[in-house]
C-alpha cells in the first residue's frame, strides 16, 4: 500500500511538472505572439503616422500653391535688389522678371491700359511690363513730342501695373540719339520727376538708356550713368537701375571691365534671335558665369531690324540660356505695327483680351511660351527647389519642351 501511494505521489508530481511546463510553454508562446502583435501594431502606427505626415505635407503644398496663385507677382516677391549678380526678392530668393515691352508709347498709347496689363498678367502669365518712351525719334520726348502727355502715359502705366501687382520698367528709350549724353539734361529732369512720383512704388525699375550705339563708348555711358543714378537715388536709394551697354546693348564685356560702383544696377543685353546667335550667347554665358548682373530688357524672335523671318529655334536656345542663369527678359513689342516683332496682327484693333486671331506668328509663339512656364518661372530659387523632384537640388533652372510651344504657335 505504501509503494502504491509513493508511485501515485510520484506520478502526481511528474504530471504537475508536465502541466507546469506546458503552461510555461503556452505563456511563452502567448508572450511571443503578443510581442509580434505589438511590433506589428507599432509598425502599422508608424506607417499611419508617416501617411498622415505625407498627406499633411501634400495638403500644405497644395495650399501653398493655391495661395501663391492668389498672390500677385509683387505680393509674392516684394521689393527687389541685386545680390551676387542676381535679381533677388525680399525673401532672398532669386527671381526672374519676364513679360512684354511696349513699342513707343508716343505711337501706340492705346496699349497702356489696365485691361491690357491684366490680360498680360492673367492670360499670358507675365509679371512685368516695360514702358518704352522714345527720346529722339519723331514725336519722341526730346524731339517734339508732348512731354506732359508722355509723362502722364508713363505715370498711368506705372499706376496700372502697381494696382495689378506687376513690376514695371520705366525705359528712357534712346536709339537714333546714340549717345545718352546728347539729351542728358532732359534725362536728369525726367528721372528726378519719376523718382519723386514713384517714391512709394517699390515695383518700379529704371532703365536709363535703352541702346547706346553709333560708336558710343562705355566710358561715355558710364559718365552719363554716374550723373543720372544719383538723381534717382535721392528718392529711391534701393531701386534697381538698368544701364545700357555699347553697340545696341550688346557689349556687356565693356561694363564688366569697368563696372559702376552702385550695388543695385544691372547691365542690359539685347538680342534678336534671327541675327544674334552663338557668339553673343557665348558672351552672355561667360559673363553670367562670372557674376555680372545682366538683364535682357529687350529681345525679339526676328532679325535685328525688328522685321524679317522669326527664328524660333534660336529663340529657344536663348531662352534656355537665360533661364539657366536666371536672367530676366522682356519681349519686343506690344503693338500692331506691320513688322515681324509686333505680337499683334496689323489688322487687330483690340487693346486687351486678345484671341489667337489677333496675334501674329511671334505673338502666338511668345504667349504659348509664357503660358508653358506658369508653374516654375518667376518663382524664387527656394520655391523652385521645393517644386523639383530632386529635393536636394540647390536651385532649379527652367528647361522647356519647345516642341509644345512651337506646336501651339503653329495652330
Amino acid at each position: 500500500m505504501k509503494k502504491v501511494g509513493s508511485y501515485a505521489l510520484l506520478i502526481s508530481m511528474l504530471s504537475g511538472c508536465s502541466q507546469q511546463n506546458t503552461v510555461n510553454q503556452t505563456e511563452s508562446e502567448v508572450s511571443e505572439a503578443q510581442m509580434q502583435e505589438n511590433s506589428e501594431n507599432i509598425e502599422t502606427e508608424k506607417m499611419q503616422d508617416t501617411e498622415k505626415i505625407q498627406n499633411t505635407e501634400k495638403i500644405q503644398d497644395t495650399e501653398k500653391n493655391e495661395n501663391r496663385e492668389k498672390l500677385s507677382p509683387f505680393e509674392m516677391h516684394g521689393a527687389l535688389h541685386v545680390e551676387n549678380g542676381k535679381l533677388t526678392d525680399q525673401h532672398g530668393d532669386v527671381v526672374q522678371l519676364y513679360g512684354m515691352s511696349t513699342h513707343g508709347i508716343a505711337w501706340f498709347p492705346q496699349y497702356v491700359n489696365p485691361d491690357a496689363f491684366r490680360t498680360l498678367r492673367d492670360d499670358w502669365n507675365t509679371n512685368c511690363i516695360r514702358l518704352a518712351m522714345y527720346t529722339a525719334e519723331d514725336g519722341g520726348y526730346c524731339s517734339g513730342g508732348d512731354k506732359e502727355q508722355l509723362k502722364q502715359l508713363v505715370k498711368d502705366g506705372v499706376s496700372y501695373a502697381t494696382d495689378l501687382g506687376m513690376y514695371v520698367i520705366v525705359d528712357w528709350h534712346i536709339l537714333s540719339d546714340g549717345d545718352p549724353n546728347q539729351n542728358k539734361d532732359e534725362a536728369i529732369a525726367f528721372f528726378k520727376e519719376m523718382a519723386e512720383t514713384f517714391v512709394n512704388n517699390d515695383n518700379v525699375l529704371y532703365e536709363i538708356c535703352n541702346e547706346p550705339n553709333g560708336g558710343t563708348s562705355w566710358e561715355s555711358i558710364k559718365a552719363y550713368a554716374e550723373e543720372i543714378i544719383p538723381v534717382i537715388r535721392e528718392k529711391k536709394p534701393d531701386a534697381v537701375i538698368l544701364v545700357g551697354t555699347p553697340t545696341w546693348s550688346q557689349e556687356i564685356d565693356k561694363a564688366a571691365e569697368s563696372p559702376l560702383e552702385d550695388k543695385n544696377v544691372m547691365y542690359t543685353l539685347h538680342f534678336y534671335a534671327g541675327t544674334h546667335k552663338d557668339d553673343l550667347r557665348n558672351r552672355l554665358e561667360s559673363y553670367a558665369q562670372n557674376g555680372l548682373p545682366i538683364f535682357v530688357s529687350e529681345f525679339g524672335m526676328c532679325d535685328a531690324s525688328g522685321n524679317g523671318a522669326n527664328d524660333f529655334e534660336s529663340t529657344a536656345k536663348w531662352l534656355d540660356l537665360l533661364n539657366k542663369y536666371q536672367i530676366s527678359f522682356m519681349c519686343w513689342n506690344l503693338a500692331n505695327k506691320d513688322e515681324s516683332s509686333s505680337v499683334f496682327r496689323a489688322n487687330s484693333t483690340k487693346i486687351s483680351d486678345w484671341t489667337e486671331e489677333d496675334l501674329s506668328e511671334a505673338g502666338q509663339w511668345i504667349k504659348a511660351y509664357f503660358q508653358t512656364v506658369k508653374e516654375t518661372i518667376g518663382v524664387g530659387v527656394n520655391e523652385k527647389a521645393a517644386l523639383s523632384s530632386d529635393k536636394n537640388c540647390p536651385f532649379v533652372y527652367i528647361n522647356f519642351d519647345f516642341t509644345l510651344v512651337n506646336k501651339v504657335a503653329s495652330l
